[in-house]
């Protein structure tokens, strides 16, 4: 008998439904056979198969309702292209140019790879190249830490503009080809953010052998180049405005796309894999970075500095350039994709939905197959969004985890440098060596634990709280500091007695006739184990190369203490190497609050896909990501660089313009990343454990079958095994010929 079927996710078929032979078809692969009309089953399908209510056609639940022959099978043989039930031709390629050999990457694990490759390009330049360069850009173009985390902001500013319209929009059209053009931008927001290199004068550094020591000549002039370096911050900000923009469709769009095309419980891995290549991203940028910090950023230019030198500017445009072109690159392999893959639509009919119900049922409103298709639709799709607790008490927990996370990420490399007294290159790289193991490694167990053990939604969100607080007692770890290393004028006076209420005293007998310039900041450490804000504040009057290590040595230095009448005052050019005991277990505890925090981040994405209907699926990623933008990735670099403000201890002096911070006091920074950390986990545990005792799932009645059995293949093939099926109660994919 005719059977006329429509489910959630709106496909409607009116005829004869059968079963077409099939022997274990290969998981995101079509191995179907079809029937024509002079066979037994008077229904032709094409590229399809019909399917019991047990949700997956390619479980060993089917059971063949009608034989094909083995010549049917041939039709699906090399060159075939697959046909949509709208007519659309699924193959990959650009207008007619679709050649097979590209068909090979159509599949799953081809978008994935894709989608990977500019995940990683993504993460590498916003979250790591941006990250790394952040204290050379303050250093090079005279930026205070708030206006670098302005212009870190800048992105997630870009992205809450247009997630609306992107998500709305881009979720009910082709999806990939509006994720191409945004990584297309992404590039050229890349190339834009490396331009101030190319467009302002070399950098000059007023500073030689000459000048550094007390003998010399202090005299140095003031430019206006000093005040106007500093408006080139909005050319950083555009080039992370393109960055946003071009981001956008990329975690919202790329994330239902797989979803929507591979079979539900392995949609977490599809996932994880995806964001953990966004996590590996960030930890190759800081690498990589890191390596590029060491190479001067006048390229050919021999200088007397060394990256000890705090004066020392790394090269760090060149990195935006490499990952601009292959953003560029990697831009047209995802224009070629087709509006969903061959065989994809028998995943979205066979899953079950996990919507939370709402008390009037308006929930139900999403299953209307014209739902969402116009403009109209949008005020009915928030207010949906808005009525379901489970989804905004996600979201609002996401923004308290993206909090800390945009704020460390930001400026973790800036804690590191200043709690164990390394370089800005040193800082990126052992950032670096944490976020790889800790931010990757737990992003792709969370996606790999929801799949082993099948947790349905609400296990997820248990799953979730879990792990905020277990990174809540690991945060305690910020307790404990690393001592400042000592420094002449700014954390004790030059007879190393207490300095009176923290006021900074640069000036000293030793060095009073030497008339010391402040803006020549370039910190020497004394054999003494102090450090000098320069060999002229040192007092040294005389310089050298060590043959050893190739550092300057400066001699005869009147400041530094020595006790043995033999010896003289020696200072050796950059910072004192700290010997901090607690090095260690601060390494340890932040990598146990790295790996918690990621921990949870697959688990909660894919708890919001199921709390939702399929149609809203991506207008609530898109939703979602505007209130963790708006909430937690706009302000916490902005927040965390005000606090990071307030525990300065020297700022830069450039002609009476305050710059950018030397020198921060440790104590009252792991003191101020506690309190933060401490109130943001806080509130998300409580969002989480608000999100879990709200959720209203399904009643059991309402699910089609046994969500184990139907999408794992533990049924048996026996008809009298699979309860769920039957003659009468079977769908199809909605693939005709």
């Amino acid at each position: 008998m005719p059977h006329k079927l429509a489910g959630e996710n709106g496909f409607n078929f009116t005829q004869k439904l059968i079963f077409s032979s099939t022997s274990n078809p290969v998981e995101n692969s079509l191995n179907f056979d079809t029937t024509s009309s002079k066979d037994s089953c008077d229904t032709s399908v094409c590229n399809g198969t019909l399917y019991s209510n047990a949700n997956s056609p390619s479980d060993s639940c089917i059971k063949p309702l009608c034989k094909g022959g083995s010549e049917d099978q041939s039709q699906f043989s090399k060159g075939i292209k697959y046909v949509s039930s709208e007519g659309e031709v699924l193959v990959c390629g650009w207008g007619a140019f679709t050649p097979n050999c590209l068909q090979f990457f159509n599949t799953p694990k081809g978008v994935l790879f894709f989608l990977c490759v500019a995940s990683f390009l993504q993460g590498m330049t916003v979250n790591g190249f941006i990250n790394t360069v952040i204290t050379s850009i303050e250093r090079r173009f005279d930026l205070r830490s708030y206006e670098s985390g302005l212009i870190a902001s800048s992105y997630d500013i870009a992205a809450c503009v247009c997630l609306t319209f992107v998500s709305y929009f881009g979720g009910n059209g082709h999806k990939l080809r509006w994720l191409g053009w945004g990584v297309l931008v992404m590039g050229i927001g890349s190339i834009v953010f490396a331009l101030p290199q190319f467009t302002t004068s070399q950098y000059e550094v007023h500073f030689s052998e000459a000048i550094g020591t007390c003998s010399s000549n202090q005299s140095a002039g003031c430019t206006e180049r000093v005040s106007s370096l500093s408006n080139y911050r909005f050319v950083f900000m555009l080039g992370q405005f393109l960055h946003g923009i071009g981001a956008t469709p990329l975690y919202t769009l790329g994330v239902t796309y797989l979803d929507e095309n591979v079979k539900s419980n392995y949609s977490p891995v599809y996932i994880a894999i995806f964001y953990t290549a966004a996590i590996l991203g960030p930890a190759a940028g800081y690498l990589v970075g890191g390596v590029f910090l060491n190479i001067y950023t006048e390229i050919g230019r021999q200088i007397d500095l060394t990256p000890d030198n705090t004066l020392w500017v790394g090269a760090w445009w060149i990195g935006f350039l490499g990952a601009g072109a292959g953003s560029l690159l990697i831009a047209i392999p995802i224009l070629g994709y087709p509006h969903r893959l061959p065989g994809s639509q028998r995943y979205i009919v066979m899953r079950v939905s996990e919507a939370h119900q709402l008390k009037d049922g308006s929930h139900k409103t999403a299953s209307d197959p014209d739902f969402g298709k116009t403009v109209k639709d949008l005020p009915r799709s928030v207010l949906l969004l808005l009525k379901n607790p489970t989804f905004i008490f996600l979201c609002l927990a996401g923004a308290t985890e993206a909090t800390l996370i945009a704020g460390m990420s930001t400026f973790g490399p800036k804690f590191l440098e200043s709690q164990f007294s390394l370089s800005a290159s040193e800082a990126a790289t052992l950032f670096g060596y944490l976020v790889v193991p800790a931010g990757g490694g737990g992003t792709f167990l969370g996606g790999f634990l929801v799949n082993k053990f099948k947790l349905r939604c609400s296990g997820i969100i248990k799953f979730c709280l879990f792990c905020t607080l277990s990174s809540l007692l690991a945060i305690f770890i910020f307790l404990i500091d690393c001592p400042n290393m000592p420094m002449a004028g700014v954390t004790q006076m030059y007879d190393r007695s207490v300095l009176p209420e923290g006021r900074l005293n640069l000036s000293a007998p030793c060095n009073v006739e030497c008339d010391c310039l402040r803006e020549m900041y370039s910190p020497v450490c004394g054999n003494d184990g102090i450090m000098y804000y320069s060999p002229c504040h040192a007092g040294c009057k005389k310089v050298s190369t060590s043959r050893n290590s190739g550092k300057k040595v400066y001699h005869e230095c009147s400041c530094i203490l020595v006790y043995a009448p033999t010896e003289s005052g020696l200072a050796t050019t950059g910072k004192c190497t700290s010997s901090c005991e607690r090095r260690t277990l601060l390494l340890l505890f932040m990598f146990v609050v790295i790996l918690f925090t990621f921990l949870s981040s697959i688990p909660a994405l894919t708890a919001t896909l199921r709390c939702v209907s399929d149609r809203q699926r991506s207008f609530a990623l898109g939703i979602q990501w505007i209130v963790v933008r708006t909430l937690g990735g706009i302000p916490g670099p902005i927040a965390f660089g005000s606090m990071i403000d307030q525990s300065c201890l020297l700022w830069q002096d450039q002609c009476g313009e305050q710059g950018s911070c030397y020198v921060y006091q440790n104590f009252a920074m792991s003191r101020y990343t506690l309190i933060a950390g401490l109130t943001y986990k806080v509130i998300g545990t409580f969002f989480f454990l608000f999100a879990c005792v709200l959720y209203k799932p399904p009643p059991p009645e309402s699910v089609p079958g046994s969500s184990d059995a139907s999408e794992n293949g533990n049924c048996d093939l026996q008809e009298s095994k699979c309860p769920h099926q039957s003659q009468d109660d079977v769908e199809h994919d909605g693939y005709d010929k």
